[in-house]
Formats: C-alpha cells, structure tokens, sequence
C-alpha cells in the first residue's frame, strides 16, 4: 500500500494512514534537491526546505517518544529550558543535509508507528505534564502540524525550481 492508499476501516488506520500521506508528502519536496538549494529561503519567510524537515523530524520524535510514551531524552526538549527549541529547530548549517535529515525523520517516523501500534487511542499522553492529551489528539496534531510544514514545502520547492504538486 502507497501513501495514497490506506485503510479507512478503523478510526486508527484512517489517523495513522492520513498522518503517513502527509509525511510522505513532506519528503517529496525535497526529493532532487540540493543541499545548497534545500537550505535556500526563497519566500518572504525565514523557512527552508531542510529548516521544516529538520523540525518536523525533531518534532516527530518528541510528540511521540517524549509526549506520547513518556521518555526522557536528556539534553533534548523540554531540556534544558534556557533554549528557544523552535527558531533552533528551523536553523541549518552545512553540516545538515537533505540526506541525514530524511534518514532521521524517517527512523523518527518508524519508532512513532511501534508507540503508536501499542496504545489504544484514548490513551493518555505519558508526559501529562507537558500535554493533557490522549494519543488521538497528538494524531490529530501531528497530521495538522506535517500538513501545514508540507504545503509550507510545496511553496518553497516551487519558488526553487517551480515544481507544484503532489508529485
């Protein structure tokens, strides 16, 4: 089964299949890309490619790992709190490339889907001090947050190349 194509039978697949569509969505943007064009912000913004693909990658891995199961990642958010984590989060160097950063949202991605295969929906977020939430409001969420950053892409892929679309 592609992105495109999942079950809508239960509630889950239909949340976890719409969240897969939209990361996969994501990462088409930057297929092709260089890492010099990738670090490029050509829109009014201060968004790049790679920015909300390092972001949507390290975001992955705290709503689920850190919010959702409840695992503390010394040294990561929400440590320590002196750090504005989010204009961080969107800051590349050339040390980060599309490659590095597509491995990681991707590994982030995989470890989402073994939490999440493993908890009803209604279960509550293990870090209720950080989000008093259940693991359908984080799916919800995240399908939000990854849509919003992939037609945040697909503006600036087209203002690199003039490529549009879902392709």
């Amino acid at each position: 089964m592609t992105a495109d194509q999942f079950s809508m039978s239960t509630e889950r697949e239909a949340l976890c299949g719409f969240l897969d569509k939209q990361r996969a969505g994501l990462l088409r943007k930057t297929v092709g890309v260089s890492d010099v064009d990738a670090r490029r912000t050509p829109t009014a913004s201060s968004l790049s490619l790679l920015g909300l693909l390092k972001h949507s990658a390290l975001w992955e891995r705290r709503w689920f790992q850190v919010i959702v199961a409840g695992r503390v990642l010394p040294g990561e958010w929400p440590e320590p709190e002196d750090r504005d984590w989010d204009t961080e989060d969107f800051r590349v160097g050339e040390q980060d490339t599309v490659k590095d950063w597509t491995a990681y949202f991707e590994e982030q991605a995989a470890t989402s889907r073994e939490i999440t295969a493993g908890l009803e929906l209604d279960a509550p977020c293990g870090r209720a001090d950080l989000m008093d939430r259940n693991l359908r409001w984080v799916l919800l969420h995240m399908i939000e947050e990854t849509a919003r950053h992939a037609g945040h892409a697909d503006i600036i892929r087209e203002s690199i190349d003039g490529r549009t679309g879902i392709h």
